[in-house]
């Protein structure tokens, strides 16, 4: 297999998916660490709100906007930066709001938009989602140009299958007939809002002093001034992730779940015709780096020989710790073999499992280690993590 740098290089978008609780804000963060030493401009961007991305590079908090990580951080780790790694966490909402400000053909319509009840409700609940935030949000940075890669923390695999859907969805939503009804200016619209409504509506005017009528009339209206800009919008999105230079890194633990939920991610992204740029399995036991394993007989043999010098407890309590050892990594071996063999991928980038899980800038430079470093050493650094170097 290439390295990862190489299987990375003249990539502009990275995205990262996977399966929740497998070490994807980690992962993403270590990949900008490795291409930011490089010399590329990097910017990893998550929608964590766990505030995991910040802990690892040693930061207080992370914004909508991306924020230069000091590269000073990392000197002390024999890490030189000497490109740029930026970061940012995603505002959901932020991005939302950002996003009509920039299609709003005049100030007019974008303050009736913003100010507007029925858009704050309803931008409140379609950016809660975050797949459409999110991939607006990237379209955004790569049509700014101020980069050379953008990292991409997805949501969970299962999430992540709605956020490749987004352009579509959002195309439809801007051609279905329903909302064609809602902007005609007669007919069955003017029906919705006729005699009957308006007496509901009046009532409510009455009760609440909001005048609901007149916030779906405003609402729609100045909608329709901006149809066009997300009908190109998201044109722009499903172009950007079918782009020859973004490409999917799947990644997984060796649990039964996290790899079956891989396999069918994988999947989605082949019908979609999405690239995979490479398979990365964290937390992975460093005993499936050892070529020769200890079999049933070698094993009652270690025991017959500890039994000598411990004493026969002892020595069996020691050679049930090598078994119950042993039984781990061939599970774990067992798991990667089936997710390399469903994916068609000769070889997966394995990350060991760490004492410690990663929250701080020593974790992430162990992690950004195992993935960036040649075939060999990463193999060498899996077996002295096993004690078998």
């Amino acid at each position: 297999m290439s390295s990862l740098s190489e299987r990375l290089d003249g990539r502009r978008v990275v995205i990262v998916a996977g399966s929740g609780g497998v070490g994807k804000t980690t992962t993403s963060a270590a990949i900008g660490l490795g291409l930011a030493a490089g010399g590329q401009r990097v910017c990893v961007i998550t929608i964590d709100p766990a505030k995991r991305l910040a802990d690892a590079l040693g930061l207080e908090e992370l914004g909508n906007e991306p924020r230069r990580v000091d590269p000073s951080r990392f000197s002390d780790h024999d890490i030189e930066v000497e490109g740029e790694l930026w970061a940012m966490m995603l505002d959901a909402k932020r991005t939302f709001d950002d996003l009509i400000e920039r299609l709003a053909p005049d100030a007019k319509t974008r303050d009736e938009i913003l100010e507007n009840r029925i858009y704050q409700e309803l931008s409140s609940a379609v950016a809660g989602s975050q797949e459409f935030t999110a991939i607006a949000k990237l379209y955004d940075l790569d049509r700014d140009g101020g980069f050379d890669v953008l990292i991409l923390d997805t949501p969970p695999s299962r999430n992540a299958l709605d956020f490749l859907d987004a352009p579509d969805r959002l195309t439809n939503f801007f051609e279905g007939r329903a909302l064609k009804v809602f902007l005609a200016p007669s007919g069955i619209a003017a029906k919705v809002v006729g005699r009957g409504t308006s007496v509901v509506f009046s009532v409510l005017r009455k009760v609440t002093g909001v005048d609901l009528l007149d916030d779906v009339s405003v609402f729609f209206r100045a909608l329709s001034g901006i149809m066009d800009g997300f009908r190109e919008r998201a044109s722009g999105v499903k172009a950007l992730l079918g782009d020859p230079a973004t490409t999917f890194l799947i990644v997984s633990s060796p649990q039964h779940e996290p790899i079956e939920e891989a396999i069918h991610f994988a999947g989605k992204l082949r019908e979609a015709r999405h690239r995979i740029g490479a398979l990365i399995v964290n937390r992975v036991d460093p005993g499936v780096a050892d070529a020769d394993p200890p079999d049933a007989e070698a094993l009652a043999a270690l025991e017959e020989e500890l039994t000598a010098e411990l004493g026969a407890p002892l020595a069996r309590k020691v050679a049930r710790t090598m078994a119950d050892a042993r039984l781990l990594a061939d599970r774990d071996a067992a798991s990667i073999a089936h997710l390399q063999d469903a994916l068609g991928e000769a070889e997966a980038l394995l990350v060991p499992q760490l004492d410690d899980d990663v929250h701080d800038l020593e974790g992430l430079t162990l992690i950004h280690r195992h993935l960036f470093a040649s075939d060999p050493d990463r193999a060498s650094m899996m077996r002295a993590a096993a004690g078998l170097a």
